[in-house]
């Protein structure tokens, strides 16, 4: 008997179970959603939302607001992914999902900030969305275009109960072509857009190095890439709360693909992946240039060979000296005389590299010691400062050679090695004091040397640096 109730009691249950739930509640949900229906003459262009926002900075505001009554939408694909955690409360948008650029329609992106984390569950890359501009506030956030709410002084994130309404879906998902470019071509028009940099490489003094966690990463891992074409640099950027901040940055060479963007605190352009794969240096033959590294010397000579502080030289002049070499390798600048006493003041007069108003696609210039004979003495060490202004992902190079022959026409077929252990200063120096190179040893090595103060730049806002370099001596042991 007690069993035939247990018998009765479990097909109750049975029958109250199978009359509650439908066939199809076992089924994989239903995730797909109604196309949106924007009408597209209410569609404007990510060309006339910047020159909104340009307008209004040129009126000496910072930021321009859309009315609340506005009608407008832009149209674009969603480009970033926080899905590994290197993007944070933010969607960057690109109007375009190739490099397509026709005049009248640049390709262009924004940042659209967002009080909202984990945005990839609900935008996919590639997926295209419509963004309401109805009471939006457009200005800039570390340097470049952001999209969001706002007061009129500044923009502000788009909080959580209103963001779907706002940043509106598709059903596409488009495949996106990232820009292939040269560091030295991209421009602020690139900011907030997927760029594929190739031929690229980790520089090799952080070989080694994690994404973002080193002792020195507070918030986020910047590490140094460069061009194996034209050892162009810039930085990577990874956050520490990314799931791929412990792995150790690919030691070969290969295509990265990112967004271009700023740092954080508007200092120097970055490229921020999506995750670490999108770094493939799958090639194992790096590009590393020949070094020199006989240390820094322990004992500096008494003699010297030479010794320059341009002061004969005359302001924003080529500079000229006996022996010496002023070579412009590209664009129309060359390395010049100056002297200030502003807050980035000279010593006297030195010797200057600057770019910024020159108009050129690339700037290379060189300015060349004259011989240095290794075998007439011993001891031999190099000295110089170095400071700058707003280096701008510029650099300055100390190179040498051993087989030139002193004329301009063989500059570019010299053979040309760094001398690695000279301090130059870098982007996160100040840009006031001058930096010593320290007490560089040359006397490892024998035969006829030059060295070489290498400038590469352009007339790009990106890329356009200033160098200044003074007191270069060449010293030695007397017997």
């Amino acid at each position: 008997m007690k069993n035939f109730k247990i018998l009765i009691v479990i097909f109750l249950m049975h029958t109250l179970i199978t009359s509650c739930v439908k066939d199809d509640d076992y089924g994989i949900p239903d995730i797909s959603f109604t196309e949106p229906i924007i009408p597209q003459d209410k569609i404007t262009t990510f060309k006339t939302i910047k020159s909104l926002y340009d307008q209004a900075v040129n009126s000496g505001n910072s930021t321009a607001r859309i009315d609340e009554d506005s009608e407008l939408y832009i149209e674009g694909y969603v480009v970033s992914s926080d899905k590994s955690g290197n993007f944070f409360e933010e969607l960057i948008i690109q109007n375009k999902i190739d490099d397509s650029s026709p005049d009248n329609d640049p390709r262009l992106g924004f940042q659209v900030v967002i009080n909202v984390s984990s945005l990839s569950d609900t935008y996919q890359f590639g997926q295209k969305v419509y963004v309401k501009m109805a009471g939006l506030t457009i200005g800039e956030s570390s340097g470049i275009i952001a999209i969001g709410k706002g007061d009129g002084a500044r923009v502000e994130q788009i909080q959580p109960a209103e963001y779907k309404s706002i940043i509106i879906r598709s059903n596409e998902i488009a495949e996106i072509q990232p820009k292939i470019s040269s560091i030295a071509n991209l421009t602020s028009w690139d900011y907030n857009t997927l760029i594929k940099l190739e031929n690229m490489q980790l520089n090799r003094f952080e070989l080694g190095a994690t994404f973002a966690s080193e002792t020195i990463d507070e918030y986020d891992g910047i590490r140094i890439l460069e061009s194996c074409h034209t050892g162009v640099s810039i930085r990577m950027q990874t956050s520490t709360f990314s799931d791929f901040k412990s792995l150790i940055v690919p030691q070969g060479k290969g295509t990265i693909t990112g967004i271009f963007g700023r740092d954080y605190g508007d200092d120097f352009n970055v490229l921020v992946v999506n995750s670490s794969a999108d770094i493939n240096f799958d090639d194992i033959e790096r590009c590393d240039p020949m070094e020199l590294s006989c240390g820094i010397a322990s004992v500096l000579g008494t003699g010297n060979l030479f010794y320059e502080d341009f002061e004969p030289q005359k302001n924003n002049k080529p500079i000229v000296i006996d022996g010496w070499t002023n070579y412009i390798e590209a664009g129309t600048e060359a390395w010049e005389g100056y002297s200030s006493t502003s807050s980035n003041e000279s010593l006297g007069r030195s010797a200057r590299f600057q770019c910024s108003s020159s108009g050129d696609d690339s700037n290379i210039g060189w300015l060349i010691t004259p011989a240095i004979n290794l075998d007439e003495q011993e001891g031999e060490t190099l000295r110089f400062k170095t400071s700058n202004s707003l280096a701008d992902s510029s650099f300055l190079e100390i190179l040498y050679s051993l087989d030139w022959d002193g004329t301009e026409a063989n500059i570019d077929t010299a053979t040309w090695g760094a001398l690695s252990d000279a301090y130059v200063v870098k982007d996160t120096d100040s840009f006031v004091p001058w930096f010593n190179s320290g007490a560089v040893d040359l006397s490892c090595e024998s035969g006829t040397m030059y060295i070489a103060f290498k400038f590469t730049g352009s007339g790009q806002d990106t890329f356009d640096g200033i160098y200044e370099l003074d007191e270069i001596s060449v010293d030695f042991v007397e017997e």
